[in-house]
């Protein structure tokens, strides 16, 4: 399988060099960067190590715009603050054996301090309920991202969105593996508040309201 990694970024340079080096140890097809509008120097740390794309600013848009560059069968949607075990693409190329599969994502780890143990565990009883995060690396088949239209263009929720959407082709698996998600939008001085706000976001867009509404509630502070 040829694997195309998409990572959207906006002013990620004291990130983006590591997730580069630890991504290219995997050897993927493609790796493709889409930016939103960086202005700390993003684009020139990616440029060296990846295909680097503009977008229009937003995780939804800039992830179809990376998706549009490439050429593999199987797209894998990284965040720039996300670690990628080293057997990831076995991992996911074992899953996609199975024909019923549109794709997956990984169990989710942050550290090991209290705060970051209980969004760990909470992230997992919501993947359980079917609530997958962009944090767990979202892996789809080329054709199935197609056939269900790619990202919505949300300024939040585009995530969760799309995993409900590709379970109607297919089944979204659990990868047996774990990445390493950065916890730093619980790192702040008002790490509760942050609690308070995620939560209620999840509430509100489980009773139906919209994205667009909710994303002038919330605001992701990494």
């Amino acid at each position: 399988m040829r694997f195309s990694v998409v990572i959207p970024t906006l002013n990620e340079a004291s990130t983006i060099e590591e997730t580069l080096r630890r991504v290219q140890r995997l050897a993927p097809y493609e790796l493709i960067v889409a930016d939103g509008g960086s202005s700390d120097g993003t684009l020139d740390l990616a440029r060296p190590a990846a295909t680097v794309v503009s977008a229009r600013r937003g995780r939804g848009s800039q992830m179809n715009a990376g998706a549009a560059q490439t050429t593999g069968d199987v797209l894998v949607f990284l965040h720039a603050d996300v670690r990628l075990p080293s057997n990831a693409l076995a991992a996911i190329e074992s899953a996609l054996r199975d024909p019923s599969v549109a794709g997956g994502y990984f169990r989710v780890r942050f550290g090991r301090e209290p705060h970051e143990m209980f969004v760990a565990a909470l992230c997992h009883v919501l993947r359980r309920a079917g609530i997958v995060f962009g944090d767990a690396v979202i892996v789809v088949r080329r054709e199935a991202f197609m056939r269900v239209g790619g990202f919505r263009d949300y300024p939040i929720m585009e995530d969760v969105n799309i995993v409900s959407r590709l379970r109607r082709v297919g089944r979204m698996v659990e990868l047996p593996e774990s990445v390493v998600a950065s916890a730093r939008r619980w790192q702040h001085g008002r790490r509760w508040h942050s609690y308070a706000s995620w939560a209620a976001v999840l509430s509100l867009y489980g009773l139906g309201v919209s994205p667009q509404w909710l994303g002038r509630f919330y605001r992701d502070v990494r």
